[in-house]
């Protein structure tokens, strides 16, 4: 039995469609608290955060939006994962857009080093959301937190101070399928482990992601999962404002989070980019409800059928 934290992080100044705001909504009305007790986990829900004050010089690239709302969420998610985790063995993180990762991974970090502990990040994205402020054309902030969490310069003095970086090579990437060119030239030159839906296709996504855990459990490490609705192929996940064809189907995601299930070894979880506005009758998000069940014990053989 686990104790899991719930964290809402109804945060949509990221991206660029209106929407992500009901995320945390969505996922308590598609029965998260439910789903998670019904598999005998203690639950405990923190309810949603509040964006931190904060005053941020405005940045030489003009294309950047809401950044000094993006800034002020990133303060208050940091210290809300770091609180969330320190109270759970669990912590889920209820989005809002992707740039929520800019306060949730770092808060993660900080409470595995204060406890000994090296972070791993396993991002399930179609994009590596690893712009930085001054390579980014779109100006939409959530394709910036893995910039920001490994390092990477350019964010000093505006994003918040990084206590705890992320060493990429403690970072894999699955479900990769739309990069820019200045992010391929930053991952060619990362130990970011980097696997796109042509090596999925290849040779499976059970092999990467199995490697991936082993390094994990040899270091005894924390894993954070940050799950993007945008890895899901669009057909089966709708409700997302960046689709990309090709995504990752119905079993391969439930495989994903059946084997994080076996590994032990999950310690949070972004559920992120969820667009309620563009659902048809919740259907994305019951999936990403039954998903994180998944993740928490609920097996193959366990699951209802269910008619739209």
């Amino acid at each position: 039995m686990l104790n899991c934290a719930l964290v809402g992080a109804p945060i949509q100044s990221g991206a660029n469609q209106p929407g992500c705001v009901m995320g945390p909504d969505a996922y308590r009305t598609a029965g998260l608290d439910a789903v998670i007790r019904g598999l005998g986990h203690r639950v405990e829900d923190h309810g949603n955060v509040a964006p931190a004050p904060s005053r941020v010089r405005p940045h030489g690239n003009r294309n950047v939006q809401f950044l000094e709302e993006t800034v002020a969420w990133a303060v208050a998610l940091e210290r809300a994962a770091y609180h969330a985790r320190s109270k759970s063995d669990t912590a889920i993180f209820l989005g809002g857009d992707h740039s929520l990762s800019i306060g949730t991974v770092p808060g993660v970090a900080r409470y595995a080093a204060e406890n000994g502990q090296q972070q791993f990040v396993l991002w399930l994205d179609a994009h590596p959301d690893i712009h930085t402020l001054e390579s980014t054309t779109s100006g939409n902030l959530h394709g910036t937190p893995v910039a920001y969490f490994t390092g990477n310069n350019g964010f000093g003095g505006i994003y918040p101070e990084l206590k705890t970086a992320i060493d990429p090579k403690n970072v894999c990437m699955i479900g990769i399928r739309s990069v820019d060119e200045a992010e391929n030239e930053v991952l060619a030159n990362s130990a970011i482990s980097v696997h796109d839906m042509r090596s999925i296709d290849e040779h499976g996504i059970a092999a990467p992601l199995n490697a991936f855990l082993d390094k994990v459990r040899s270091a005894k490490g924390a894993l954070h999962v940050s799950l993007d609705v945008d890895f899901l192929e669009p057909e089966i996940a709708p409700a997302v404002g960046t689709t990309v064809p090709g995504g990752a189907t119905f079993r391969e995601a439930h495989l994903v989070m059946e084997m994080l299930c076996d590994s032990k070894l999950v310690t949070s979880l972004d559920l992120v980019e969820l667009n309620p506005f563009l659902d048809d009758r919740g259907r994305t998000a019951k999936l990403m409800v039954d998903l994180c069940a998944s993740l928490l014990g609920r097996k193959v053989l366990d699951r209802q059928t269910r008619s739209y």
